[in-house]
């Protein structure tokens, strides 16, 4: 079995976490650019990991604010699907990545860091981009600054779904 090691998720883990839905609260400051939000749709919202795996590394997610997947109607779902089909299409286009994973963790277990609002991990992935900066050194080196990669991304989620 390989590993995937990231040890520079562990700021986030052991940080103090504010009261309440780090989502919820991020929609309703309005600020954005501030918070890495790319896009608002009719359900659901796109916006950028502030701790990501890879350059690029996006989170969809519903506006309702609900741990599971099954409490979400067949619409709210059919339109965080195509929020991850624009989420795949912008990466495609703007990083040329050589792959892409998609993720749902429900669940602490399963291994959620946000365990109380379902998002969507749409990760941009690159052959070798888990180095041995990354194992040895604890080091994940991420090649541009994130509000510049906000700014390459966000001319892709202009018009809302």
């Amino acid at each position: 079995m390989k590993q995937l090691w990231a040890p520079w998720r562990i700021d986030y883990i052991k940080s103090e976490k504010p009261p309440g839905c780090i989502l919820c609260a991020k929609l309703k400051e309005k600020k954005d650019r501030a918070n890495l939000v790319l896009m608002r749709g009719k359900h659901g919202f796109v916006l950028m990991n502030l701790y990501p795996y890879s350059n690029g590394h996006l989170m969809v997610s519903p506006y309702q604010h609900t741990c599971t997947i099954e409490e979400l109607s067949d619409e709210v779902i059919t339109n965080l699907m195509q929020m991850v089909r624009r989420s795949i299409l912008a990466l495609k286009e703007s990083f040329k990545p050589e792959g892409i994973n998609i993720g749902l963790n429900i669940g602490k277990a399963a291994g959620a860091g946000i365990d109380d609002h379902l998002h969507f991990h749409i990760v941009p992935r690159w052959g070798g981009d888990t180095n041995f900066m990354t194992v040895t050194a604890e080091i994940r080196v991420i090649p541009e600054d994130i509000l510049k990669t906000y700014q390459q991304l966000k001319p892709y989620f202009k018009s809302p779904l």
